[in-house]
């Protein structure tokens, strides 16, 4: 019932898209289909990134001000999870905001893999799993007259179809063994490995004296009790390099459309981020400039500098007739 509908609601409508940028596009390549339909979907959700950069930013901010209430608490758990949540409700701060944006990249990533795989699979299900309007496109019934005109690289370089290594070979036995790494994908593998991790480390708080998460478990045991903000501070610097070794060991076995997808989605996203970025930072500037007095950047408190006085001519003594 649930895997019905989600092909219906999910998957069926994200493969059409696809299909119809490579039925759109000239010289109907699948590779550039894949990168233009990764660009399209990134702009698409820009909304909802801008949302999910703010309120990151936000949650960096508002960490001196969770530190004194753990301090003002003295242990208290319960007082210090209720003044928390006033600090959140005065900052008007969803603790929970960014799950939302991650479920929709979840849900794309598994649409759009559930879809290459059927057409690496079998090209005919661009026939089969297209809507009829696109169906009866004149590109569409060349295919479905002879599939063979299907053309699955990117622009004749590099075959989406194939895997950096093939499944059931074993790592070692690929590295040492020439000729069953196909090289061109795996590019494309280390490619959005490398995209990710940009991106993770683009959003990581500014801070050298924080401490690595085997220190804070380590004290943890002993019964010292660690801050909530560097407790996240240190899980985010371990995702940063954890999430793109899974990437690189999720993408490896996979046909390299995948891969093509995470590595122009890497990119793509980390131009928006610094473009937001820099936007909130500007804007900051600007409502300081106006205000008057101070500009705030990432916590730091900086003074706005005073125009230089003038200095006035003493007047000119009259002289007695």
């Amino acid at each position: 019932m649930f895997a019905s509908i989600f092909q219906v609601l999910i998957i069926k409508p994200i493969i059409n898209l696809l299909i119809a940028i490579y039925v759109l596009l000239p010289g109907h390549n699948f590779g550039m289909a894949i990168i233009i339909f990764t660009i399209l979907i990134r702009l698409l959700m820009l909304p909802l990134v801008r949302k999910q950069l703010r309120h990151a930013k936000a949650m960096r901010e508002m960490a001196p001000e969770l530190k004194k209430i753990k301090a003002a608490t003295k242990g208290d758990r319960q007082k210090t999870s209720q003044l928390t949540m006033e600090l959140y409700k005065e900052r008007q701060i969803n603790p929970l905001g960014p799950i939302g944006v991650m479920v929709i990249q979840l849900i794309v990533v598994i649409g759009l893999y559930q879809g290459l795989r059927k057409i690496v699979a079998d090209p005919n299900a661009l026939i089969t799993e297209s809507y009829g309007f696109l169906r009866d496109t004149s590109w569409m019934k060349n295919l479905a007259s002879n599939i063979s005109h299907f053309d699955s690289t990117l622009l004749g370089f590099i075959d989406l179809k194939r895997a950096a290594i093939p499944k059931g070979v074993n790592y070692f036995t690929a590295i040492f063994t020439n000729g069953i790494i196909y090289w061109p994908a795996m590019a494309l593998v280390f490619g959005s490995a490398l995209a990710q991790f940009f991106q993770s480390r683009q959003l990581m708080p500014k801070s050298d004296d924080s401490r690595k998460l085997r220190q804070i478990l380590k004290d943890a045991s002993n019964g010292k009790n660690s801050d909530n903000s560097e407790v996240n501070a240190s899980i985010m610097k371990t995702t940063q390099y954890f999430i793109p070794f899974m990437i690189f060991f999720f993408t490896v076995r996979l046909p390299s459309a995948l891969s093509l997808y995470w590595l122009v989605s890497g990119v793509t996203a980390y131009i928006q981020q610094a473009k937001i970025l820099k936007q909130d930072e500007n804007d900051m500037q600007a409502i300081a400039n106006k205000s008057g007095s101070k500009v705030v950047i990432e916590g730091e408190v900086v003074p706005k500098k005073a125009k230089p006085k003038t200095k006035t001519k003493p007047a000119k003594k009259r002289r007695k007739k």
